[in-house]
């Protein structure tokens, strides 16, 4: 039996993504993994989800670890898709993890935009990473099927990594990628990774974000990063640990609801706003079915917690628009704030995703 260990992280920089990062947690107890899920936030979160936070540490086994905004230089003119990226260059922080959790051997990155569908544990004894340098993730998908048009003219459906696979295989056997592929089988997706924190990682990370002049034409800036740094030194994973929401009916060739191990909520989150009663939810209203999944994750949580506890509380107000907070009970201090909070980074684009494609 190996006696290395192991924990899942996520990043979290504003309170609209509190409701993710709680139902992420619970999910991973939830389908009963064992290791912990460290939590970076950042100064700009506030005090009442920081609080929510520390109520659930103890009992969804979570980390949590206060960090900086990593920002490039200031000289750098930056091409992004939104402004809602601006901030995201922090979750480079994570490779910095070993100076606060040197007992981890390995480390899985989530999004705190997923929930966790099935056993994930197997993950890290599953794929052994090649060597201390490499990663492991699932490829973007480019297929661009409502023609954005800051998309790159070869972000097709053909160009796509995930278009020649087939069930079951392509649950084992993704698409490879080098040097010498297609480019955009060379795009790797920044939801979910699997990393070996070390200081040498990161002081290489670290001296390639201080001096690459790429930074000025990355529109996703941490994946789009990640992609060139770790350039043939990267191991595709199968879809289903990345499973985008927009690949239900995207990738019918390969989507089974069954094999969804990490589900993706990419674009607008399903905690913004409940389905319809028609059961229409999400981008076009074509997202209904996954999005009622984590509403069933989040009343089950409420349940768990008590309606009246401090927690829920303080959590109600930032789902659905404010419109399921608590009624008939005083509302938790700081909880209007937050509230409140959300609800303006929703105006700037922090509470949901300009357009569905590999992000």
């Amino acid at each position: 039996m190996s006696d290395k260990q192991y924990a899942y992280c996520t990043l979290i920089t504003r309170a609209s993504y509190l409701a993710g990062v709680i139902i992420l947690a619970h999910t991973l107890r939830k389908r009963g993994s064992k290791h912990p899920l460290i939590v970076l936030y950042t100064p700009s979160l506030s005090a009442d989800a920081v609080r929510a936070l520390e109520l659930e540490a103890s009992r969804s086994n979570l980390l949590l670890h206060r960090t900086d905004i990593l920002l490039p230089r200031k000289d750098l003119k930056l091409l992004l898709i939104a402004e809602r990226f601006a901030d995201t260059w922090t979750k480079l922080r994570v490779f910095q993890l070993h100076e606060a959790f040197p007992q981890f051997d390995t480390i899985c990155y989530l999004d705190a935009d997923m929930t966790v569908r099935k056993p994930i544990d197997q993950i890290f004894t599953d794929h052994p990473l090649p060597g201390p340098d490499w990663i492991a993730s699932n490829h973007v998908c480019v297929c661009n099927l409502d023609g954005d048009s800051w998309a790159p003219a070869d972000w097709t459906k053909e160009n796509c990594a995930y278009t020649p696979l087939s069930h079951p295989s392509a649950l084992t056997h993704p698409t490879t990628s080098s040097s010498s592929s297609i480019p955009t089988h060379q795009l790797l997706n920044g939801g979910m990774f699997l990393f070996r924190p070390s200081p040498k990682l990161w002081a290489d990370m670290l001296d390639f974000f201080n001096t690459t002049p790429l930074l000025s034409d990355m529109m996703f800036p941490d994946q789009d990063f990640l992609a060139e740094f770790f350039r043939d030194r990267w191991l595709p994973m199968g879809w289903q640990y990345n499973a985008l929401k927009t690949m239900r009916y995207w990738h019918e060739n390969i989507w089974r609801d069954d094999e969804v191990v990490v589900l993706h909520y990419i674009v607008d989150k399903p905690w913004a706003k409940r389905n319809t009663p028609e059961g229409k939810g999400g981008y076009l209203g074509n997202d209904g079915e996954t999005h009622s999944w984590w509403w069933a994750d989040y009343e089950e949580w409420v349940r768990s917690r008590g309606d009246g506890s401090e927690v829920v509380r303080l959590l109600s107000p930032l789902v659905n628009g404010g419109a399921d907070k608590q009624k008939g009970g005083a509302q938790a201090n700081g909880a209007g704030r937050c509230a409140d909070e959300a609800a303006e980074e929703a105006k700037v684009g922090g509470a949901g995703d300009a357009r569905p494609l590999g992000i």
